[in-house]
Formats: C-alpha cells, sequence, structure tokens
C-alpha cells in the first residue's frame, strides 16, 4: 500500500509539472506574441531572392498556433500571389536589385492563372534589363510555366522534367454504393452538374466528358501557347508526348533530356547556381570567402521595407477565395459570415470603388447568398462594383460575381458551372443487410425526414428537389439580370456547363479579359479617378500581434525537404487523394444546398498535403493501393 501511494504522488507530481510547463509555455509565448514588433528591414543591394517553398494561393489558410507546438504532420508554406507579384513587379525600377533569382527547389504548384501572372512580372524585370535565374532539383508544369519567362533557366543534375498536363482521374462511388446498400439521394438542376455523377455512376455520362475534357484541353493549349511565346527555342513536343523516349534519347539521363529539349538552360547544382549568381550581383557580405552566397533581399523582407504606396482615395478589394461555406470560416476558405462582415464594416470607409476578386470553385449556396448581398450594399451605396476572377470562379463563385457592373477573368480562368445540387446518402439497406429492422412513428408525413436510417419519403425527396430547382431557378434568374439576356439565353450558358475565361467572353459571362491590376484600372475610371488619384486597399481583417508572431515564426526554414520527381509525384497524388476526402466530407457532413464545381483543377491548396500526411490520407493511400 505505502508502495502505491509513493507511484501515485509519483505521477500527480509529473502531471503537475506538466500542467505547469505548459502554462509557462503558453504565457510565453503571449507574452511574445504581444510584445512582438516587426524587426526593421532593409534592402540589401543585390539580388532579390524569391523562395517559393510550398505554394502559392490566392489567399493563404491561417496558421493554427497548435501545429506549432504539438505538430501533426509537415507544415507546407502558402504565399500570396499579391505579395509574390508585388516584389518581382518592384525588382524592376529598384537600383539596389541588379537581378531576381527564384528558388524553385521546394516549389509545389499554383493555379495556371497566378503562374502566367507572376510570369508578367519576371517579364517586366527582363524588360527592365535585369536578368532573371530560376533553379530547380526537377520541373514541374507549374515550373516549367515560371522558369519559361526566365533569363536562365538552371536544373539540379539529379533532377528531370514531369510535364504532365491537366486532368487525371476520377472516382465514382455509384457502383460501391449499390453493393453496400448506401441509398445516395441526388437533387439536381442543369444537364452538365456532373459533381452528382461520382455518386450515382461508374463513368462519366457523354455530356460531363465532353465538357470537362473541352476545359482541360483548353487550359493546356494555353499552357503550351504561353511557354512557346516566351522560350520559343524550346522544343518540348518529345518530352510531353513520350517522356520515357526523351530520356532514352538523352542515354537515360532525365536532366539531360530536359536540357535538349530546351526548357533548361544549364546543369548545376544549387552551389553552382549560387555561385552564377554572385558572379553577376556580388558575394553576400555576411558569408566572405563562399562563392555560392549572393548577395540577396527577401522578397518578404523586401515588402516589408517598400510599404505599398496609398496616394488618393481607397479602392478596397475583397478576396473570395476557398470553397464557399456557411459561418466564420477563413482566411483560405470563403466563410460567407466572415466575408459579409468585412464588406459591411468596409460601409464606413468610404471607398471610391470595390473589386471582388474570386478564385473559388463555388460552394453553399446560401452562403454565396449572404455574399452577394452584402456586395449589393455597396452598389446601393452608390459605388461601382468590378469583378476580378482568379484561377476558379465557378459556380457559387459565379453566384457571387453576378452584382458585378463588370467581370475581368483570364483565359486560363475556369468559370460558368451555373448549376445546384444536393446529395445525402440513407442507409436503410445497408442496415437490412446487417438484420437491423427499423419503424417509425410520426404525426405529418415529414416527422423524422431527411431519415437517414429508414429512407427518404415521396415528400421529403419532392421537398428537396423542389429546393434544389428553385435555388437553381434563382441562379439564372441572378444571370439573366446581371448579363441582362433572356431566360432561354441564360439557360444555354447554364446547366453545369464550364468555359475558359476566353470562351466565356465570347458568350457573355464575363466582360473583359484581364487581371487584377485591369480591374482596379476599370474601376478607378468608372469612379472617375486618374492614375495617381487612388491606391488598392485590400480588405480584410485586422491581425492581432499573436498572428503576426506566429507567421514570423513560420519563415522559411533551411531544412525545408527539397522537391525531387518523387516528391512532386507524392504531392500530386495525395492532392488527388484529399480532394476525393474533402467531396466525401463535403456529401456526408455538409447536406446542404451546393453550387459548387466539384470536378474543377486540384487547387493548389491541397498540394501542402506531403509525404507526412495525416493519418486519415495514410490511411486511405492503404485502401486505394490494394
Amino acid at each position: 500500500m505505502s508502495f502505491a501511494r509513493k507511484v501515485w504522488k509519483f505521477l500527480v507530481a509529473v502531471k503537475d509539472g506538466l500542467v505547469l510547463l505548459m502554462l509557462l509555455m503558453f504565457f510565453g509565448l503571449l507574452y511574445a506574441a504581444l510584445s512582438y514588433r516587426p524587426t526593421p528591414a532593409s534592402v540589401t543591394e543585390g539580388a532579390l531572392l524569391v523562395t517559393l517553398d510550398g505554394v502559392v494561393v490566392e489567399e493563404p489558410q491561417a496558421i493554427d498556433p497548435l501545429s506549432l507546438i504539438v505538430p501533426m504532420q509537415a507544415a507546407t508554406r502558402e504565399h500570396r500571389a499579391a505579395d509574390v507579384i508585388r516584389a518581382i513587379e518592384g525588382a524592376a525600377s529598384d537600383d539596389k536589385i541588379k537581378a531576381v533569382a527564384l528558388d524553385l527547389d521546394y516549389f509545389l504548384g499554383a493555379g495556371q492563372v497566378t503562374l502566367s501572372d507572376i510570369g508578367r512580372a519576371m517579364d517586366k524585370v527582363r524588360a527592365a534589363k535585369k536578368p532573371v535565374l530560376v533553379h530547380a532539383i526537377a520541373y514541374s508544369a507549374d515550373s516549367a510555366q515560371l522558369a519559361a519567362h526566365a533569363s536562365e533557366v538552371w536544373m539540379d543534375p539529379m533532377g528531370g522534367a514531369l510535364l504532365a498536363g491537366p486532368g487525371g482521374t476520377y472516382l465514382f462511388w455509384g457502383e460501391a454504393a449499390d453493393k453496400y446498400g448506401v441509398n445516395v439521394h441526388i437533387y439536381r438542376a442543369g444537364r452538365y452538374k456532373s459533381a452528382v455523377e461520382t455518386y450515382s455512376r461508374s463513368s462519366f455520362s457523354d455530356d460531363a466528358r465532353s465538357d470537362i475534357g473541352g476545359a482541360l484541353d483548353s487550359l493546356w493549349e494555353q499552357w503550351r501557347g504561353e511557354v512557346a511565346r516566351v522560350r520559343p527555342k524550346a522544343k518540348l513536343d518529345k518530352l510531353i508526348s513520350d517522356p520515357a523516349g526523351a530520356i532514352a534519347d538523352a542515354g537515360g539521363d532525365p536532366a539531360k533530356a530536359a536540357l535538349k529539349s530546351g526548357l533548361v538552360d544549364k546543369l548545376g547544382s544549387r552551389k553552382d547556381f549560387g555561385a552564377h549568381v554572385a558572379s553577376i550581383v556580388g558575394e553576400d557580405d555576411d558569408l566572405p570567402g563562399d562563392p555560392a552566397a549572393f548577395a540577396h533581399t527577401s522578397y518578404e523582407t523586401w515588402l516589408r521595407a517598400s510599404p505599398a504606396k496609398k496616394p488618393g482615395k481607397s479602392i478596397g478589394v475583397v478576396t473570395i477565395a476557398g470553397t464557399i461555406v456557411d459561418g466564420d470560416a477563413g482566411p483560405g476558405t470563403a466563410g460567407g459570415d466572415r466575408i459579409a462582415e468585412i464588406l459591411d464594416d468596409a460601409l464606413d470607409d468610404d471607398l471610391a470603388a470595390l473589386v471582388v476578386r474570386v478564385d473559388s470553385p463555388g460552394g453553399s449556396v446560401t452562403a454565396s447568398e449572404v455574399i452577394r448581398q452584402s456586395i449589393l450594399r455597396h452598389k446601393e451605396a452608390g459605388i461601382p462594383v468590378v469583378v476580378s476572377m482568379g484561377n476558379i470562379a465557378a459556380s457559387g463563385g459565379y453566384w457571387v460575381a453576378t452584382p458585378g457592373d463588370a467581370i475581368f477573368a483570364e483565359p486560363s480562368t475556369i468559370t460558368g458551372s451555373i448549376g445546384v445540387f444536393a446529395t445525402i446518402p440513407s442507409f436503410e439497406n445497408t442496415l437490412g443487410r446487417f438484420s437491423v429492422r427499423t419503424d417509425s412513428l410520426g404525426t405529418t408525413p415529414l416527422s423524422g425526414q431527411p431519415d437517414v436510417f429508414g429512407g427518404f419519403s415521396e415528400q421529403m425527396d419532392a421537398v428537396l428537389q423542389a429546393q434544389v430547382t428553385h435555388s437553381y431557378d434563382t441562379f439564372l434568374e441572378l444571370v439573366q439580370e446581371s448579363r441582362k439576356i433572356d431566360r432561354a439565353k441564360a439557360l444555354t450558358l447554364a446547366e453545369g456547363r464550364t468555359w475558359t475565361g476566353g470562351a466565356a467572353r465570347q458568350v457573355g459571362l464575363v466582360d473583359r479579359l484581364g487581371g487584377l491590376d485591369d480591374a482596379l484600372a476599370y474601376a478607378a475610371k468608372e469612379a472617375g479617378l486618374d492614375d495617381g488619384e487612388w491606391h488598392a486597399s485590400y480588405l480584410k481583417e485586422k491581425p492581432d500581434p499573436f498572428t503576426m508572431f506566429v507567421q514570423d515564426l513560420t519563415a522559411p526554414k533551411e531544412e525545408t525537404v527539397r522537391v525531387g520527381l518523387p516528391e512532386l509525384l507524392v504531392a500530386h497524388r495525395n492532392a488527388r487523394l484529399s480532394s476525393v476526402v474533402e467531396d466525401v466530407e463535403s456529401m456526408i457532413a455538409r447536406p446542404t444546398i451546393q453550387a459548387r464545381c466539384t470536378t474543377c483543377p486540384v487547387p493548389a491548396r491541397l498540394l501542402s498535403v506531403q509525404a507526412d500526411a495525416p493519418r486519415w490520407l495514410r490511411a486511405a493511400e492503404m485502401l486505394f493501393a490494394n
């Protein structure tokens, strides 16, 4: 008994010690956050170093502070596209910046529109007679699109190129649902709304195959056109159509195959690349004697040292990025209530105009309408509203675009998908196979409905389909009103059909081709402002000191895993798995009426799921591997 008491006292002491340690850590972090002040930044004469370790997105997700204390998986950085673009463009006119060096050794990807926007910023640097140099271990289609805009492209001799176009394998659950007795109730409106087909069929319908395949072909054609325009001497046909043959022709060396194709200019290690950049911009004074260390300023430091000028009146920019959901989610996810609150707060800011930046495949109909109504309140206040579409502005992403006085899209934007659906599974047949019986008592035809155990009544099915049809009719009315067309014309543009930016402009879903800068300039003109009389003001929640402190803790680390061909393959495979799980979760956990494009290209955000994946993803890998 005495021994047991001693053991108990020891365990209590350990518990108290751990609690005290956690309290000390918490208050230490709290004190550091509250007293945090960003370190002053200055620009070093040399190169602008742009290390894209991770993915580039329209709006980075919020960082969970607990993930820094108890990490569950390897964190991947998300770089804000607007920041990367502003820093590279600024290098063109900054006298201290002699060259731009892009480190893509850790790069996992971005949307095609985002890559084109960054590429145009690189073109401006080259037009200013400054070299732009890129290094990577391996080049995917994403990194190759960026590298094509550089004056020199380097590859590690141990690397290679994997130029896989958009597309891939989609999972269909129809036969599995039948096999296990799961009854997936599907309510849809829109002939081409293929989102529901993954739950009801074993393959794409002819309509869906034609629609999605056409959009993917258009994206790939634009990729090839952009690369050919900025790197005309490259001969990529064999590397794309017969990569194994291209490698064999280069003696079995993937890096030499990329060099032979003209995709890259030089083979060299990271150290070789650094020495070459140092010969152009000078060595790093902090590392004397190291020929591979070149004088540089990171793009994050350049941004802190070069705050954007704010002349004249404000043009607000609100970002709607990620899946649109009900509630306060985000950033990185478009929580309808959160975005509406940001917009409503901005009503007191005396904005000259509002630009709505959309990079979303859509989502909840109710959340999309909440956002649309908040945009309309700005129109009612008499200010111009212009929409700028990013990589994706489809389904609910188009719903929130309808208030725009003008809609801008880029050639690679995916838009349209004007359709509505809902899917809810029930398990009455599954339970019966295990001899689990059900019996019901009720007072009305809808008592207990929707009943996932006993099945849906005819009344429930009719009510849900009516709600989906009504939401679709509302969507069509919004399109008719915003595009100033009749219902017959709206139907030809809708029914879930997807369009790329150029085609969308031809049919009238968008007004002009152009990026965010073009939309801002147009908004300024509509507000009666000339150049120099306005500035962009990004509307967002004010970051608290703790958030700023956490962001500083997540600065790039030298030990980041470098991305070769195997890592690229793993990242894209895991992104596909994560996308599938997200779709299934949306059906089970969010049985709401959706205006969402589930067959649009995988968002760059999902590429942040890497080899050190969470347990559910490793389990999914094992499931699909067997």
